[in-house]
């Protein structure tokens, strides 16, 4: 089995340093990618295997058609982009990648040239916020599954724990856990990453104008606020078999000195 090297962290970049951050929906991924995208070192890719999944699952997303038309449907060719030389002057790629994207067919040869880290955030506030676009949702659409079977494998064939953060731990304290989570990537922490543009970003997927009109004035991470909201009745099978998923990453997870 193909072992992957996961970077000691060094005193600064000098080398290439290509991070995929795998996330649920309805997390702070978008933010967490401006904050990526607000380096000067740094570029980033916006859900680079969407179109993809989209073309092969026939979901009825908002602009599928669209996704479809304007974005990268072969999953090779995704792969080679996430490999590829960076732009010059770009020492680090930051991929932001949703877990449930990376279907069963597949294959992992490219991802041993990557960093993998995990977004997540608590399964009651992620479902009654995935609602609002997704009706009737299924295990499958939480992304849960998919990035356990990830950070499983990431953890068997390094033979150590990847870096996981929590969406919470972010908000309540960003510089803090950004800085430890640049030091686990292998990278230095800059404040730059606190701040950024405000709008659709030219770095965006064609699905902003649809996914993204919580952060689209937004210039720096929220502060945390509790989501009161609760699971209807008839997903409360759902809600455990999340809660069962993420209570286990969950005790992996990296935060701040002051936390």
């Amino acid at each position: 089995m193909r072992q992957i090297s996961q970077p000691a962290p060094p005193a600064s970049v000098t080398h290439t340093v290509r991070v995929a951050m795998w996330s649920g929906p309805r997390n702070i991924s978008t933010a967490l990618m401006r904050a990526w995208g607000n380096r000067p070192d740094t570029v980033v890719l916006d859900e680079p295997f969407y179109a993809h999944y989209l073309k092969y699952t026939g979901l009825d997303h908002p602009s599928a058609d669209e996704v479809i038309t304007r974005h990268e449907t072969d999953w090779r060719r995704v792969a080679n982009d996430l490999t590829s030389p960076l732009p010059e002057g770009k020492q680090i790629l930051y991929a932001k990648m949703m877990s449930h994207h990376l279907l069963s067919h597949i294959e992992f040869d490219w991802m041993d040239e990557m960093v993998h880290c995990f977004l997540i955030r608590e399964p009651r506030e992620m479902i009654t916020s995935l609602l609002h676009f997704l009706p009737n949702p299924r295990l499958v659409d939480t992304g849960l599954p998919q990035q356990m079977r990830i950070f499983r494998w990431i953890r068997q064939v390094t033979g150590r724990v990847p870096p996981v953060i929590d969406s919470r731990d972010v908000l309540e304290d960003p510089p803090g856990v950004l800085k430890v989570l640049c030091q686990a990537i292998g990278v230095d922490f800059t404040d730059t990453m606190l701040q950024w543009q405000p709008g659709i970003h030219e770095t965006d997927g064609v699905w902003a104008k649809h996914w993204y009109k919580q952060i689209e004035n937004a210039t720096q991470f929220a502060p945390y606020r509790p989501k009161p909201d609760q699971v209807p009745q008839r997903l409360a099978g759902l809600l455990a078999k999340c809660e069962q998923l993420y209570d286990e990453i969950s005790r992996q997870r990296i935060t701040s000195p002051g936390q």
